[in-house]
This record gives C-alpha cells, structure tokens and sequence, in this order.
C-alpha cells in the first residue's frame, strides 16, 4: 500500500485488486488455476500477464514477485487486506447491518447517523437480510455489536420467564 501511495497510484491498485477479487469470485477454473501446485510460477505469471491485460505494472509485479515465491494461493486474501488497509487510510469504519427487510435508504441513513459518533471516521454498512429477526436490526462493527433485534428481544424475555 505504501508503494501504491507513493507512486500516486492507489486507485489504480484498489482498481485492479477489486477486479482481481471479482475473477477469483466467480470463476471457479481460476481459483483451481490459482491454487494449482502443478502449474508452474512462470507459466502462472504468463497467464496473468495474458488475462488481466490492463493492471498497473505495479500490481503485475507484485502478483509475480508473490507468485515466484509460491504464495498465490494468498493473493486473493491479500487483496482483501489491501483494501482493509486503505479503508483505515480513509477513516472509513466497515460494518455489517442486518435487518428482516430491506431498508430504505433513509433509515440506513438514519442509522448510520445514529451509530457513527460512536466510532471514529465515517461509516460504511453492508446490508444483508435475515427475516428470522422478525423486526429490528443487528449492527457488526469490528468486534462490536449492536442487537436491536426483535427476535433477540424475545429470546430474552423467554429466558427471563423461564428462571
């Protein structure tokens, strides 16, 4: 990340490992290419250099110089972590909402406003839908959480009316 930084090339990097990520999602015969022991590092090297075209000579570097060293199987964690990393470099705190439907952007605005203060930067929620809650929503921040569901709601009363 620093070297992307310092070459003024850090969009370009989070450009091309995002698209890397998306390869490594939805093709499987690239995950099984990736993770081959068979294949050798520069026939790999070729084939990225044939496949992903347009990445940044930095990012192509740093793909063979982590496959030469037979680490591979890594990049797509990697890339992860880059953009974890970069994240942090923009104040930018990541974090998992989910409701029993889906929120309209108001309310997810509303309770981002909400929660932010509690945390430093500004706050990015992912949605995801689990109708079990029945209402309400758990925010997963970090190491924290927030349940503000109903169906905690009345798994607790049940064990409160049971003891």
């Amino acid at each position: 990340m620093e070297l992307s930084l310092a070459q003024g090339k850090m969009e370009r990097i989070e450009k091309d490992l995002s698209r890397f990520e998306q390869v490594v999602h939805t093709s499987n015969d690239f995950r099984t290419f990736l993770n081959s022991p068979v294949i050798r590092d520069d026939k790999k090297i070729a084939i990225y250099q044939q496949i992903l075209t347009d990445f940044d000579e930095l990012t192509m570097g740093f793909f063979s110089l982590v496959t030469k060293n037979g680490r591979e199987q890594l990049l797509p964690e990697i890339a992860r972590q880059f953009h974890r990393l970069l994240e942090k470099h923009r104040d930018i705190v990541s974090g998992l909402i989910t409701t029993a439907s889906a929120l309209d952007a108001e309310t997810k605005q509303a309770i981002i406003r909400k929660v932010s203060s509690s945390f430093n930067g500004n706050l990015s929620l992912k949605e995801e839908v689990d109708p079990s809650l029945i209402g309400g929503f758990i925010i997963r921040i970090d190491d924290k959480q927030i349940d503000a569901s109903v169906a905690s709601k009345l798994k607790q009363l049940k064990q409160e009316l049971t003891t």
